[in-house]
């Protein structure tokens, strides 16, 4: 690839190649078991095939589509093994690259943004990128001043291929949705669609950044890049060493996924309260461990902007449902707008649909694992049960979509990494209105 491509045509006819290519593979699998192949080994080979090509098409074309694997890749605790074994690996390799943009975009991008003369900003600059996301890759270098630096460059023509991928995906949603049962594909769409158009300046990252930076300034148990320079498509911070979530997930020991698991809720409940800002991209790619033991966070493209810290009203409602006052937490949401008043809804119905929320709240300590999430989707997405029929008349505001997302996106991330801890005491501490038992 010598840049990202940005026809609407190209893109949306190799997006289309998704649903596509996994029924083609599906029709030739179950030849192949006629043939006399075993159900199980032809099974496996296809789910093997479409994990890979979700990842070639979805990692070449980067920007939304990319976006959108990843958003995957977070959720996947809730899917059943049979289906998730084959699409995990590749699903991780979304979170931490795709393929590279060559040498002399990345130096344009760099004099558009920089100036002719950028190269005296550096010491030393790696070609060579050692990261990627989802509109932009990132490359080692050092900054004049010596300090190790990482420099997130955007793709050229990300915009255009951004709104395109928005578009087509959109349109997709309902067939890339089916590979991933329980996922409300359109819904997060909708909302990555809002996202993600804001993500192209990479000056409101900086800013961001910087708030978080300041606000966690030599904490002991958070580690936040300092901004160095902030342009609209480039961005300079400090290099930040550790190991990826996703390899704490994969090898780590129960004691260290316990530990990381806390500490990411943590980070998540009192952003709002300490930076005024919610980072609102949870998934394993944007965390490390840093050598010290300390959680760094990385990508700051994704925030809410919450100068008045979480609002109150979440930690009311879910105190009024786990002392079982169901029919207060109907109304609080009925007021917050999440029920719209023409709706009626049964308050036990909307109790165990919402019990996802609450059980971490509900004891001291609570386990998060993949088998527990999973009986959640299964809960909520089974038809014969009554808190599928609620899910269908709920209505989540502009203003909470952020926050539902960071609440969905966390409670998978730590159902991947087994992670068990006092999870209670962290709602008590950031979460205002919360009194819960």
């Amino acid at each position: 690839m010598s840049d990202l491509p940005r026809k609407a045509v190209s893109r949306a006819a190799k997006l289309a190649s998704l649903p596509l290519s996994a029924a083609g593979r599906a029709t030739v699998g179950f030849g192949r078991r006629l043939s006399g192949q075993s159900a199980e080994s032809v099974t496996a080979d296809v789910q093997r095939r479409t994990a890979e090509q979700v990842f070639k098409v979805l990692g070449e074309l980067k920007g939304g589509a990319m976006k959108f694997g990843q958003t995957l890749s977070v959720l996947e605790a809730a899917l059943p093994e049979e289906v998730t074994e084959p699409y995990r690996e590749t699903l991780t390799k979304l979170q931490e690259s795709a393929p590279p943009m060559p040498s002399r975009t990345v130096h344009r991008v760099l004099a558009e943004n920089l100036g002719q003369q950028w190269h005296s900003s550096f010491v030393s600059f790696d070609d060579e990128p050692a990261a990627a996301a989802s509109i932009g890759q990132v490359h080692r270098a050092v900054w004049h001043d010596g300090r190790d630096v990482a420099v997130k460059i955007q793709y050229p023509g990300a915009d255009a291929a951004l709104r395109s991928d928005l578009n087509q995906v959109s349109r997709l949603g309902k067939a890339l949705g089916s590979m991933v049962p329980g996922i409300d594909a359109g819904a997060m769409l909708d909302e990555l669609h809002d996202r993600m158009l804001e993500e192209l300046d990479y000056r409101l990252e900086a800013d961001a950044q910087d708030g978080f930076a300041i606000a966690y300034e030599g904490d002991p148990e958070f580690a936040v890049p300092a901004l160095v320079h902030g342009a609209k498509h480039v961005l300079v911070s400090e290099w930040l060493d550790g190991t990826p979530l996703s390899e704490v997930i994969a090898h780590g020991s129960k004691e260290e996924r316990d530990r990381v698991g806390l500490l990411y809720v943590r980070f998540l409940f009192s952003g709002p309260e300490r930076a005024g800002l919610l980072h609102a991209d949870p998934h394993p790619g944007n965390y490390r461990v840093t050598p010290d033991g300390r959680l760094g966070v990385l990508d700051y493209g994704a925030v809410a902007r919450l100068p008045e810290g979480l609002p109150p009203s979440i930690g009311r409602l879910i105190s009024k449902a786990l002392v079982g006052d169901k029919e207060e937490m109907l109304e609080g949401l009925r007021e917050e707008g999440f029920i719209r008043p023409h709706i009626t809804v049964d308050p036990e119905g909307l109790y165990e649909y919402l019990a996802p929320f609450l059980e971490p709240a509900a004891t001291e300590r609570f386990h998060f694992n993949r088998e527990w999430m999973r009986e959640q989707f299964n809960r909520i997405n089974d038809p014969r049960r009554p808190g599928y029929s609620i899910g269908l008349k709920l209505n989540v505001p502009p203003a909470y979509l952020l926050v539902h997302r960071v609440w969905i996106g966390g409670i998978g991330v730590l159902s991947q990494l087994d992670a068990e801890g006092p999870y209670r005491a962290e709602f008590k501490r950031w979460v205002p209105g919360f009194d819960g038992p």
